[in-house]
């Protein structure tokens, strides 16, 4: 096993689901991934979770964290202010056919979301079929674990992300991207477009794919992330953050070098990942570990 030396380049917070992120210089890390990260999403009326695949517009809500308050904001609409500790019916959600137990943020929050994103021609289709919309916050008093056959005898829990608390991704393969992009005559593209979580310097491109883990100390606490599963990739990259409308560019040029064999030719981009060392029990009164931009990292690699 060979260690190499890297750091945090960037730290990504997504506290509504497909929706904008949030790029930060510190993040607390828990035990479900970056703090306040997927703690919210946006279903239909059946519970069901929407995201860019279905709605692009999504791209352009913007979250903000702010006190006690979650604000959205969306082009065209006043900011939606919501107090984050006040919920309303509680209520079964479905993300990938899992059930996953969830609190309903109110009537508001369902006619902003309708109001915002039934602007577009899908919006307003999916209104009509599966709506309304509903913002709904994560239940914590029923744990979501990650998928066991990726994180073995670790109990990895996450919030409303699609299987795993944390993405890795390296600046270098953001880099060979965007170089196979313009080769093709097609613009660069931002690390936006990935919603990673940790963004590593220091590494080749898509070194993250032999990585086994991360070593980072904090405090003189010594955080340990394991890298479990390649990142598969669906049509959110095609989506251009800055206005909400898709092309197929980047799928392309992806599925062109990136196919997984060992994922039965999935395309992939970025590791998942999971915490086995330095998070705070729950009944500590400990403090939890911050992660913060320029942090170095000892990196594992399973060669």
């Amino acid at each position: 096993m060979s260690s190499v030396a890297a750091s945090i380049a960037q730290l990504w917070v997504y506290p509504v689901k497909s929706c904008a992120g949030i790029s930060v210089l510190a993040s607390a890390l828990t035990e479900t991934g970056l703090e306040w990260d997927r703690a919210w999403m946006v279903t239909d009326a059946q519970g069901r979770a929407l995201t860019q695949r279905e709605l692009p517009a999504m791209a352009l809500i913007s979250t903000r964290i702010r006190l006690s308050d979650i604000q959205l904001k969306a082009p065209g609409m006043l900011g939606l202010h919501l107090s984050m500790n006040e919920v309303e019916e509680p209520m079964t959600t479905q993300v990938w056919g899992a059930a996953v137990p969830a609190y309903d943020m109110g009537k508001l929050a369902s006619q902003w979301l309708g109001d915002f994103l039934g602007q577009t021609e899908r919006g307003q289709q999916l209104l009509s079929q599966r709506g309304p919309f509903h913002l709904v916050r994560f239940d914590p008093e029923h744990p979501r674990a990650s998928d066991a056959s990726w994180t073995g005898e670790v109990k990895a829990l996450n919030q409303f992300s699609d299987g795993f608390p944390l993405l890795v991704v390296s600046e270098a393969s953001l880099a060979e991207l965007n170089r196979r992009l313009t080769e093709a005559g097609r613009p660069a593209v931002g690390m936006e477009r990935f919603r990673p979580n940790l963004v590593l310097s220091g590494l080749g491109a898509h070194a993250e794919d032999q990585l086994r883990s991360l070593r980072i100390d904090v405090g003189g606490r010594t955080i340990t992330l394991q890298l479990v599963k390649p990142c598969g990739r669906c049509s959110i990259p095609d989506v251009n953050p800055l206005t909400g409308e898709t092309d197929d560019a980047v799928g392309k040029v992806l599925a062109s070098y990136r196919r997984d064999a060992g994922l039965k030719g999935e395309v992939t981009f970025g590791m998942n990942a999971i915490v086995t060392q330095g998070l705070v029990a729950a009944d500590s009164e400990e403090d939890e570990p911050v992660l913060r931009v320029s942090q170095a990292c000892q990196v594992l690699s399973r060669s």
